[in-house]
Order: C-alpha cells, then sequence, then structure tokens
C-alpha cells in the first residue's frame, strides 16, 4: 500500500519596513508651509514622539525607526525642517518651499518649525505625553527647545548634540547654556568618539533623570545608528527601549 504525505504549508504575511503613515502639511511660526509623516499608530492618549533630522536630510531620516516605535506603543511624527535636503529617496518639501521663497535656512532659522510642530501636535494630536527627538543639529536644539517648553515636552532624545551653532553667531556654550535649564527625562548618545561633542553639555543637565549611551565600538553619527544597517544598531536600540519605557502606558 503506498502512503501519501501532504505538507501544509502555512503563508504569513511580513509586515511592511516602511510602515503605515501619511504626509500632513501645517504652518511654521512665519506661515512656512511644514510638510511631516505621522505615524498615528494608537490612540491619541498614546506617548507621542517627534522626530527631527539631521543637517541636509530630511524626514526619511525615519521611515525605518518610526514603525518599529510605532511597534513599541509610541505615536510618532517625522518633520521636514527647513535647514535640510534628501535622504532615502525622499525630498525635505519644507526646504524646497523656504528655498522657493527664498528664506533663511540655516541650522537656527529652523527652530520656528520644531516649535511649531511641538505646539501642532500638542493642539491636535497628542493627548499623552510628548517626547521630543533629535539628530545631529536638530539633537542640539532639542536641548535648547526643551528648555522653553516645560510643560510640554515630557522627555528628549537626543542623538549626536554638539556646539554646531559658531557660524551663526552663537556662543561656543549655547546648548550647554540651554541644557542648565532641563529637568525632564532626558537620554543622549553618539558614535563612540563622539563623547567629547557633548560631555560638558551632558554634566551641565541637572535632570536627576537623565543618561546617555555609547557603544562599546563604533557606531555612527545621529539617529542613522538605528539603522539596521548600522552594526551597532542592537546595542542602541536597546538602552533606547530601556529608557523610553517610563513614557508608556501601565
Amino acid at each position: 500500500m503506498r502512503k501519501y504525505f501532504f505538507i501544509i504549508v502555512i503563508v504569513i504575511p511580513l509586515l511592511s519596513v516602511a510602515g503605515s503613515f501619511k504626509t500632513i502639511e501645517f504652518p511654521s511660526q512665519d506661515k512656512l508651509t511644514i510638510t511631516a509623516d505621522l505615524y498615528m499608530a494608537h490612540k491619541s492618549n498614546a506617548p507621542f514622539i517627534l522626530l527631527f533630522h539631521r543637517a541636509g536630510w530630511s524626514r526619511g531620516e525615519y521611515r525605518e525607526i518610526a514603525p518599529k516605535l510605532n511597534a513599541l506603543g509610541f505615536n510618532c511624527m517625522a518633520v521636514d525642517q527647513r535647514s535640510g535636503n534628501e535622504i532615502n529617496g525622499v525630498i525635505n518639501e519644507t526646504a524646497e518651499r523656504a528655498r522657493q521663497m527664498k528664506k533663511d535656512a540655516t541650522y537656527l532659522d529652523a527652530i520656528q518649525d520644531m516649535k511649531a510642530a511641538i505646539n501642532y501636535v500638542k493642539n491636535n494630536l497628542a493627548k499623552g505625553k510628548i517626547i521630543i527627538w533629535g539628530s545631529s543639529y536638530s539633537a542640539s536644539l532639542v536641548l535648547v527647545i526643551g528648555s522653553e517648553f516645560k510643560g510640554a515636552v515630557a522627555g528628549i532624545v537626543s542623538f549626536s548634540p554638539g556646539e554646531y551653532f559658531r557660524k551663526f553667531g552663537k556662543s561656543g556654550s549655547y546648548v550647554r547654556q540651554a541644557a542648565e535649564n532641563l529637568n525632564c527625562p532626558l537620554f543622549i548618545t553618539s558614535a563612540k568618539g563622539e563623547y567629547d561633542s557633548w560631555k560638558e553639555i551632558y554634566k551641565a543637565i541637572p535632570s536627576k533623570q537623565k543618561r546617555y549611551f555609547l557603544p562599546t565600538e563604533g557606531g555612527v553619527h545621529g539617529s542613522e545608528t538605528l539603522w539596521a544597517s548600522t552594526k551597532e544598531h542592537q546595542q542602541y536600540w536597546k538602552a533606547l527601549k530601556d529608557f523610553l519605557g517610563q513614557f508608556l502606558i501601565k
């Protein structure tokens, strides 16, 4: 008697790395239209992370990162500041408009876009805690802005901050002086070799809920260090998850 064996194949759909988001627009403080990608995966009372990109880039810096933050329990919005260009095939639309309108678009000019984004989220999207997250120049600016939005900002995440604003007329202690007013939970990280760029800023922060992380070796500049293409990305994600856990709804 011939026996037949059947193999049942179960197909499990894979989740897209790109994640689910919609592109929205809202005005900056000077009425320039800002473009942002909204990753609203949870109810409005979930913690909300505002994601700001690094120099020369766009909201595309977070196409891989934001869905992972959604999976952890956070809503997110990745913002195009006027100081930037393109990354991961995503053009910085805010910067394009600023160029067309001949507006100044230095790192410091982007502050008004970041403040407008915080106010937009606070007034329209988030009923829960708001965390602001920066990369490179915006990693420094979230420390500056956080000292002004004490009531609205529950936490700060800063990837590779530094005193990047001397060429724009600021002192070499501009960020450090602002950081002296920060008392919220705060997380700073960078490539291992960048520690000297922000150690004095970190020391100046009075918050008892601050922490930092450096990999055992390597790492890269800014939020890119969380991309799967970065060798040490798992180390960074573990440290970041440990910090972000305090904001999740229990």
